[in-house]
């Protein structure tokens, strides 16, 4: 069954970003689509080591053949310092070259404290993901503001979010499905 996989770009215990993620973790359950979540959190220790990007600890390889398997990849980024996190960069540079994401589909939504949204991360992760020839889904979420947009058990404080989110994840499916000549539902 073709999946998709949702990448949440985090390393960071408890974020907003594994939040978001578990959003639309639901949402494409609702569309009846078969999905993964993938949490940077959960990546084993030892794959931090410089060793790994010649010798994968067998811990990694789990996440490293998900995006090989996936149908697309919806990646969800938080801002940190005006980028993207060092560990999302990372376990990109982990992942086999080219296979990973030529002519894969990439969606992205990005959240932030500030008012942008993380559209700075989105506009680096573009430009890699453009570098590596996977096909770019045009319609991209921000979420600004995100801690005015969670309440504490970390759902969304109203229904707009929710609804730009199915949108764009019922958007990627079609994309998805136009692009690889096949039905995920």
């Amino acid at each position: 069954m073709k999946t998709i996989v949702i990448l949440s770009g985090t390393n960071r215990p408890g974020s907003n970003t594994r939040k978001v993620a578990g959003h639309l973790d639901a949402i494409y359950r609702k569309l009846d689509v078969s999905v993964q979540l993938l949490d940077l959190h959960e990546l084993p220790l030892e794959a931090f080591t410089p060793a790994s990007y010649g010798n994968p600890p067998a811990g990694l390889l789990p996440f490293r053949q998900a995006i090989l398997d996936a149908a697309g990849v919806h990646v969800v980024t938080p801002e940190y310092n005006g980028g993207m996190p060092g560990a999302l960069k990372y376990f990109i540079d982990l992942l086999e070259f080219p296979e990973s994401f030529e002519h894969r589909p990439v969606c992205f939504t990005a959240l932030a404290a500030g008012l942008w949204g993380a559209l700075r991360p989105v506009e680096q992760l573009q430009s890699i993901f453009s570098y590596r020839n996977a096909f770019i889904f045009p319609e991209r979420v921000f979420l600004p503001g995100i801690s005015k947009l969670l309440d504490a058990q970390g759902n969304f404080t109203s229904a707009e979010m929710p609804e730009r989110l199915a949108k764009q994840a019922a958007g990627f499916v079609d994309f998805v499905e136009k692009l690889r000549g096949t039905k995920l539902r």
